[in-house]
């Protein structure tokens, strides 16, 4: 069912800084995942698959490969009249050198003239570096039961952690009583998600309220959300059960890799009724050598398979040589091992070439190993 009366809007300016030199000249939801996809295909998939005609992509930091990836609409059947996926860049000069989004709030700010375009009865807010398939329209349908101003996707995480998020107290019938950024002492483990729906009318005045306002942070989470709350709003949590997964450490990138090597893994890309849409890569299917030996793995097109490989994920165009060894690793697009290698316990970027009898990586490490730049084997 088309949603024609709610736009999207996809928050993907974020810098990444926690994923080092993957996201140096790579904005973070342009960073490859699982094989063959980019971040930023799961929040798009989603709208597609929710009904969503219109989405916006706000984008900042080094987003020119990510600029022309999200242009081309038709990936995710946004190509279609009256729906289309557009790139939204900031607009105002923070400083001499650089336009920025101030903070979340203002990105949207910055883009109500396209927003009042579609005339929008709600508006649906996405972070663009979370991996995770969700059903918009179930979300929007809750909104309009509750009659509620603002509906705020959360998913429980252990007591022990809610303190890294912002966290939503609510009552027994789940309207939202309090938001508490990071709490030191959480009294709930209901994280924000980063997923909103606002009504449209009632945003947009808060939004050119937020602008004027010289001591604010122009951001959701510290200004917007509270707002809400002491204007006595009625605010919902939508309670979400499934996979999600923050990538924003090398160790959370891995993880999310290697959850897709689990059998009962909840994201299950191979859902015919909720499709992960990407770029279609134009490459031969993937070889493997009569010397290869493989186990528990997600190999993908183009892949050359010589030596061996263990519970690793390898994408597109990755090469293993003879009696090399991939050992709990992830092999990004085009990733070159050379004969002899042994690479474990590590995530090897795009592009990267491993030498001859290189080791990259141990079994034993706490965290697991960017490997970023070339590494020389025996001469």
């Amino acid at each position: 069912m088309k949603q024609n009366n709610m736009l999207a809007m996809i928050l993907a300016g974020g810098r990444g800084s926690r994923l080092h030199d993957l996201t140096n000249k790579v904005a973070k939801p342009a960073v490859s995942y699982g094989g063959k996809y980019r971040i930023v295909d799961f929040p798009l998939s989603n709208c597609a698959n929710s009904g969503i005609d219109v989405v916006g992509v706000l984008t900042q930091y080094e987003s020119i490969l990510l600029n022309s990836y999200v242009a081309a609409g038709r990936r995710w059947g946004l190509d279609a009249k009256d729906s289309g996926v557009y790139v939204l860049p900031p607009r105002e000069k923070a400083d001499a050198n650089l336009d920025v989004y101030r903070g979340t709030a203002d990105a949207i700010s910055q883009n109500i003239d396209f927003i009042d375009t579609y005339s929008p009865e709600y508006i649906l807010i996405l972070s663009g570096d979370h991996i995770y398939k969700m059903n918009y329209a179930k979300m929007l349908a809750e909104h309009k039961t509750h009659n509620a101003d603002a509906t705020i996707a959360v998913i429980g995480v252990p007591m022990n952690e809610a303190s890294r998020f912002g966290i939503m107290n609510t009552d027994e019938e789940g309207r939202i009583v309090e938001f508490e950024e990071k709490p030191e002492h959480p009294k709930s483990n209901l994280a924000s998600m980063g997923i909103y729906i606002f009504n449209w009318k009632l945003l947009r005045k808060m939004l050119i309220a937020d602008m004027k306002d010289p001591d604010s942070n122009h951001d959701f989470g510290k200004d917007i959300i509270p707002q809400l709350l002491n204007d006595g709003k009625t605010l919902y949590a939508y309670k979400f059960k499934g996979y999600w997964k923050d990538v924003g450490t090398i160790d959370s990138l891995w993880e999310a890799n290697m959850d897709l090597l689990d059998k009962n893994n909840e994201l299950d890309l191979n859902d015919p009724t909720w499709k992960i849409y990407t770029e279609d890569v134009t490459t031969l299917p993937h070889y493997i050598g009569p010397d290869a030996k493989i186990n528990r793995a997600f190999i993908t097109q183009g892949c050359i398979i010589e030596g061996e490989v263990k519970n690793s994920v390898l994408f597109t165009g990755a090469e293993v040589g003879p009696g090399a060894k991939i050992i709990d690793s992830v092999l990004m697009p085009g990733v070159k091992v050379e004969a002899g290698a042994v690479v474990q316990r590590a995530l090897v970027a795009d592009g990267i070439k491993i030498g001859k009898d290189a080791v990259v990586g141990s079994a034993d490490s706490e965290h697991i190993e960017l490997v970023a730049k070339r590494v020389k084997g025996v001469e």
